[in-house]
């Protein structure tokens, strides 16, 4: 199967957004009871800040939404714009594709969350809980890692 950059971006973004997704639903809801609209609320406090997405209801929970394919889509086109410049990328995309994920895992953690509206504005090295570390680094690996490295090496 080969696809336009487009269609690797959309297949890809959409892939991503879905799998990380429903591993937060399921993770969280298993591991602390969340429901999936305060999973939702959480994404959404990235650009409302905690007290304004908690208090927005189902409007908020669609801007989380939105904002969590948002960063779906964002990090499936800078694998595909890396990998159009270094052809390593495509070529050996599995490998290549769980070093991605892992490497989005810790910018997420250290770098997006807690410089947006949802974190506390100041970069710390810190480490999450050993079991929802676990679980992140998987699901960026397997869930969005692959898929991006996947989709990418499937362009034209």
């Amino acid at each position: 199967m080969k696809l336009t950059t487009g269609r690797a971006i959309l297949y890809g973004g959409l892939t991503v957004g879905t799998l990380d997704l429903l591993d937060a639903f399921i993770f969280f809801g298993i591991r602390s009871g969340a429901q999936p609209i305060r999973i939702l609320h959480s994404i959404a406090a990235g650009f409302l800040g905690s007290d304004a997405a908690r208090a927005g209801g189902v409007p908020t929970a669609i801007v989380g939404l939105f904002s969590h394919y948002l960063v779906a889509f964002s990090i499936v086109t800078v694998y595909v714009l890396l990998s159009r410049a270094i052809p390593l990328l495509r070529k050996h995309w599995l490998a290549c594709g769980l070093v991605f994920g892992v490497i989005a895992y810790f910018v997420m953690t250290w770098f997006v969350v807690p410089m947006s509206n949802a974190g506390n504005q100041q970069i710390t090295f810190a480490l999450p809980a050993r079991p929802v570390m676990i679980n992140g680094l998987l699901i960026h690996m397997f869930g969005v890692g692959l898929p991006a490295a996947y989709f990418s090496s499937r362009i034209r």
